[in-house]
Order: C-alpha cells, then structure tokens, then sequence
C-alpha cells in the first residue's frame, strides 16, 4: 500500500516551469487525480491462463548462464479491439500486469491496428528484460470534451519505476493534440499572440517517471497535446531514431523533454514541431545528444531555468553533429531573473544551420511578459563551448545573441570555427554580446568583437549560488 501512495504522491506533485516557452504545472487535486486514473497494479505471481496469450520463442545459443525463452504477449490476446473506436485500456492494463510480472517477456501491440487508450499508469517494478512493442497505433481520446471528466488532463500514457525496460518497433504514437492547441488559452489563439481566459491543461503523450535503464527507439509520434516525449527523474536513458512531428505553430509540443534525469543518450532521430525539438529542465547532467535534424521548430535548448526564483543544476550536456533547419532558435540557454545554480560544461559541436533565426543564444532575461524585472540573483552560465557552427540565419535577429545577467556574467564562453551568413541578402548583422566573457580561438563570420576577453573583475557577492 505505501508503494500506492508514493506513486500518487511522486506523480501528482507541483511542477516548476517546463524547459520551454514558460509552461507552469502546477498542483493537481491529489485525491481526485489518483481515483480517477487507471493504475497498473504492482508485481504479484503472474496468473494462471484459462488459454494460453502467448507463445514462446527459443533464445539463440548464448553463453552460460544462457537466458530463458522471451515469452510474447499479444494486447488483442487480452481482449483489445484495435478499431480506433472501442475502449482499450483494460486489455492493455491486462497485458502489461501479465508481462510485467513474467521474466524476459515482450508487449505486442500488433501492426494493422489502432488502439484508443484513456490516461493510464503502467506502473512497476517489473521483472527482468521487458519490451513493449508497438508496432500499431495508439491514441487517446479525441481532445478535452472526450477526455474522461475526472481523470488527469496533464499526462496520457505515464510508465512509473520501472528497470530495465525497452520501448521499441515500427509503429505510431497519434496524440491527437488539434483540438488541445485550438484551446482559448493557447498563445496563438488570442491577438498578437496572447492568451485567452480558460482551460489549458494539456497532457503529455508519453511520459517516463522514476524509470531507469530505459530504451525507446524506431517509433513514431505525432500531433502530441503538448510534449511527445518526457523524461521526470530517470537514469541511464537511450533515445534513438525517433520521427516525431506536429504542426510547427502547435504550441508546446516539445519532442523530447527531460528534467532531473541523468545519463542520457539522445541519437539519430528526426524532430519537426512547435516547440523545442529536445528541452533540458532542472537536474540534467551527463547528456549527449547525437545526429539530430530538427526543425521546423524552437531548436535544442537548455531551459528554461530558473522561475519564480528557483534553483536549477545543469552541467555535462553534448549537442552535436546535427542539423537545425527553419527554426526560430539553434542552440539556446535561457534562463529567468531571479533564479539560482549554475549551467556549467556544456558543449555545442558541428552543428549545421539552415535559415535559423537565433542560430547561437544565452538568453538570461528570459521572459514571456514585457513585466519581468531585472533581479540581482540569477543561475550562473560558464563553460560553454561552440565550435563548427556554420550555415544561414534568418536576418531578423543577428547570429549570435549572448545576452547574460547583469550581476553574474556568462563566463568562458569558446567560440571557434563559427561560419554564420545571411540566407538572404549580403548584410552580415554584428552579433550581440551582453556581460559575456570568453575567448575567440579561431576567426569568426562574423566577427565577435563584442565577447569579452578573459574573466570579470568583480562579481556582486552572493549572486552565485553553485551546484
């Protein structure tokens, strides 16, 4: 029973501001949410079948101790229908509890069929070596007025505590997200992009929580509410060949996000969206990120960090060899005033820009109102390196934009190799530099004239808080 209440707890919590363009979470009623969600039940001695839901494959000679026969449960076995119309949810709690609960088993959603599932937590621990196979499709519910009237409106699919498992095939994760971002309160609804009084939450496609030793690769997903992907409190993750896409005016569908996760591996994948293609919250370290093409979209970004005067913690983070095309943003770190912590060893490696609007950027005025106000304390930037940038920008900005804190300047900034030209037209703009320190190692296009040489003489006491 503890273990109920933890998960309900861990789930339900207040979350600070999302990593992209200012999302709150804030508290959802703890009673209602938990009664009304349908929760996996935890590991027990797996049932007896009246007939057999599987079939097992013999392993391949392997070294000793040579590993069991995987065993294959089918959804469809368990009773789902996969018209896109019935309910499936009870037939995939089914097969999950039996799968979790049977060593080196395996999770079939069959190819041909599309599965309509409501919010639900697929809960562990699990036994050994699970594989959740989804060759398929699966959706939820069909926008607000079809989402179940007191279930969670901030999450669909949720895997909780869980070692050990692969999410993996060919098939198609369809968030059926149009009727969420035409809600009143999206940015784009309202004139000049305001927002309009009303509902706004919106759930997270698939959502990973407490989950470590964790693969997800070769699926699809598309058209997400809000994030596709997102990653609260795992270790040890491996992200590779993901295509996913929405709409590039969708509003916070972020690709893949992750917050206070380590040691996380993010390769060879294809982002399009309205948002950011992957987001780094609070609490990441360790983090390389390979051979993405994102855009259209907001770029990679660190951040957003630090709202409401919060702490944030981000160091060991990798982007390169990847492609950012028709993107409002490159590479970003944005931050608010007001926060604390650092953002620390990050490096931005051979990646190439086609027609990006802020293809480099340290933003730490960052803002969603014209009523922020400049704050004494803010998260540190330092260690930062960006070598072999090149390719075209979108002239409405410069190239780079290095704007730090007033009272706690960027520090050992490195650019080099840094080739940024205008897609259109001849002018080349001057980047812009703001209490940025570091060192230029090779020449630049443009030239970075306003990067300052060396490390700050003085820093206001008490404004940096390190992790």
């Amino acid at each position: 029973m503890s273990q109920f209440y933890l998960l309900a707890f861990a789930i339900f919590c207040p979350f600070f501001l999302s990593s992209t363009e200012g999302r709150f979470h804030g508290l959802s009623n703890f009673r209602t949410l938990f009664t009304a969600f349908q929760i996996s039940l935890p590991p027990a001695p797996a049932p007896q079948a009246a007939s057999p839901s599987y079939y097992t494959i013999s392993s391949s000679p392997s070294p000793s101790p040579s590993p069991g026969p995987s065993r294959i449960f089918n959804v469809q076995s368990f009773g789902a229908v996969g018209d896109g119309i019935a309910d499936d949810t009870q037939a995939f709690k089914m097969a999950w509890d039996t799968s979790c609960q049977t060593d080196s088993s395996i999770l079939v959603v069959p190819a041909g069929y599309v599965f309509m599932i409501q919010p639900t937590i697929f809960t562990g621990p699990c036994k050994s070596d699970l594989v959740f196979q989804i060759d398929g499709t699966i959706m939820p519910p069909d926008g607000p007025e079809s989402w179940p009237k007191r279930m969670n409106k901030r999450q669909w699919l949720v895997f909780y505590k869980i070692n050990g498992m692969s999410m993996q095939g060919g098939g198609l994760i369809d968030g059926r997200g149009e009727k969420w971002w035409n809600l009143p309160c999206k940015p784009h609804k309202g004139k000049n992009l305001t927002t309009l009084p009303g509902p706004c939450d919106s759930p997270v496609a698939i959502r990973f929580f407490m989950t470590s030793n964790l693969t997800v690769q070769g699926l699809k997903a598309r058209n997400s509410p809000q994030f596709h992907f997102r990653f609260d409190y795992c270790h040890d993750v491996h992200v590779e060949m993901l295509t996913i896409k929405s709409p590039a005016l969708s509003p916070n569908t972020d690709g893949i996000h992750i917050e206070n996760t380590n040691n996380v591996r993010i390769y060879n994948s294809a982002i399009s969206n309205g948002d950011d293609c992957v987001s780094i919250g609070a609490g990441c370290y360790n983090v390389d990120i390979r051979n993405i093409t994102c855009g259209p979209g907001h770029g990679i970004s660190i951040g957003s960090l630090g709202v409401r005067n919060s702490g944030a913690c981000v160091s060991n983070i990798t982007v390169a060899d990847s492609v950012v095309k028709n993107s409002d943003n490159g590479v970003r770190i944005k931050t608010w005033q007001g926060g604390y912590g650092s953002v620390s060893k990050v490096g931005f490696h051979n990646i190439h820009m086609d027609n990006v609007r802020n293809p480099i950027m340290i933003d730490q005025y960052y803002c969603l109102t014209r009523n922020c106000s400049n704050q004494t304390s803010a998260i540190y930037v330092s260690d930062v390196s960006y070598t072999n940038i090149k390719g075209t920008y979108d002239t409405r900005s410069p190239p780079m934009h290095l704007a730090c804190s007033d009272s706690v300047p960027c520090t050992n900034i490195i650019l080099s190799d840094i080739e940024l030209l205008p897609r259109q037209g001849q002018f080349v703009a001057n980047p812009f530099c703001w209490n940025a320190y570091g060192e230029i190692e090779t020449l630049t296009i443009p030239p970075v004239s306003c990067l300052s040489e060396g490390t700050p003489l003085f820093m206001a006491q008490g404004t940096i808080d390190p992790c």
